[in-house]
């Protein structure tokens, strides 16, 4: 009997258009060779321009999701993106501190990428305060970890530095934070992994002309699913930013919106998968 594949349990959000949510984790997560899992957060009505409207799940239907698959079958990695609600974030916390030994990476999404508000300040103080501790690996934009990092007596017009986000972040309670650079106005994009000691690794890549939908949840749900094949932090990150780059190397424009990453880039015919590792 063949042995399975590891599992990754994503909670996150529908997206229709396929582009970020539970069909972006899906797809990374079963790209990077593990077995998926979906636990539906909350429904939305979104394309590839924007989120127009978030319809969060019932707390209780969230959590009994979650546990019906944990009791049923190993779980290697987990992974958060859209939460939805302060009821849900709660559920959340209480499922996977029953797993205290199962690798969590959270992919805090507190706007779309059109800017649309995805989460309260009750619903970010809620996750530093229940989910964060609990956290192994955060994977904020720049944007989002200073928002996160952000105090009442900081001056609002200068921006805060990575480190100093970084810093404040992880005294939240969670083990690592990558800082994402693409926001930044820099000539690459500079991805930053921080814990407690500082940088432990800063990886530079060439910056693309497009702008994409679900960029963030394949990086998430890659080093997640890297996690479950049982690489270190440092290794998964690396990893999973070179397989998220690749994806948007190969991206694609299916509506009016913004740029889809390919997920399945290397299953395009050997040719096209060949110039990707060029």
């Amino acid at each position: 009997m063949l042995q399975p594949p590891p599992s990754v349990l994503s909670f996150a959000g529908h997206d229709p258009s396929g582009g970020a949510g539970l069909q972006a984790d899906m797809l990374a997560i079963a790209s990077m060779g593990c077995h998926p899992l979906s636990i539906v957060t909350a429904i939305t009505i979104q394309d590839t321009t924007g989120v127009n409207d978030v319809m969060p799940l019932d707390a209780e239907w969230v959590a009994d999701q979650a546990r019906a698959v944990l009791e049923d079958m190993p779980v290697h990695a987990f992974k958060m993106g859209l939460l939805g609600s302060i009821e849900i974030i709660a559920a959340i916390a209480e499922v996977i501190s029953d797993y205290p030994h199962i690798p969590v990476v959270m992919d805090p999404i507190l706007t779309s990428g059109r800017g649309d508000e995805l989460a309260s300040e009750a619903m970010i103080d809620a996750m530093g305060k229940l989910l964060l501790p609990q956290v192994t690996v955060l994977t904020p934009n720049s944007l989002e970890a200073r928002r996160l990092a952000q105090q009442e007596d900081d001056n609002h017009d200068i921006a805060l530095g990575f480190g100093l986000c970084a810093q404040r972040i992880l005294k939240m309670g969670c083990e690592y934070v990558l800082i994402t650079g693409t926001h930044e106005n820099t000539i690459h994009v500079v991805n930053t992994l921080f814990d407690t000691n500082g940088i432990v690794r800063a990886d530079e890549w060439e910056r693309l002309e497009n702008t994409y939908h679900g960029s963030g949840c394949t990086l998430a749900s890659a080093i997640a699913a890297s996690l479950a094949n049982g690489l270190s932090i440092d290794e998964s990150v690396l990893e999973a930013q070179d397989y998220t780059w690749r994806t948007l190397q190969a991206g694609f424009r299916p509506g009016m919106g913004q740029y889809i990453p390919n997920r399945l880039f290397w299953a395009q015919g050997s040719e096209n998968a060949d110039s990707q590792k060029d």
